[in-house]
């Protein structure tokens, strides 16, 4: 592989990946810069952090609130589910069920459960269930991943 930059001024910042064949490295390359600076703002320990998308597992909405987590932490975030739908367009983090998002690029295995449902697991042993309704999304981002 071979790096090369450039400064343009007077240009909005701009990256191009050329590719003798479109694999999975390419395409998580390309998620990755998509995602660099996207991230939320928590609060953990009565400090306030951002958190970048690239550090999400996933997101879940319990009893009205809603937590981040990381690898190692939970954060909470004053944000509503709709504010991060809205946010998160074109990124690795996906719907799993009314009340959670998952980090794709954390996604390490799905198996098929009782009641239709498939359970998640990330690459820090976290399992999470994704809902029937949004079943067809996962497997084929599942299938993409693997290619």
């Amino acid at each position: 592989m071979r790096v090369e930059h450039r400064q343009v001024k007077d240009q909005p910042l701009t990256v191009i990946v050329e590719y003798p064949e479109y694999d999975r490295s390419v395409e998580r390359l390309i998620s990755r810069i998509k995602n660099i600076g996207i991230g939320f703002t928590g609060k953990a320990d009565g400090k306030t952090v951002s958190i970048d998308i690239s550090e999400i597992y996933y997101i879940e909405n319990v009893e009205r609130k809603t937590f981040i987590y990381s690898r190692k932490d939970v954060y909470r975030y004053d944000g509503s589910m709709s504010d991060i739908d809205s946010a998160i367009a074109d990124t690795d983090l996906v719907r799993i069920s009314r009340t959670s998002f998952m980090n794709v690029s954390h996604l390490k295995e799905i198996m098929q459960i009782k009641n239709s449902h498939l359970e998640a697991v990330l690459d820090n042993g976290e399992k999470l269930i994704v809902s029937r309704k949004y079943l067809k999304d996962i497997k084929k981002i599942f299938r993409r991943k693997l290619l």
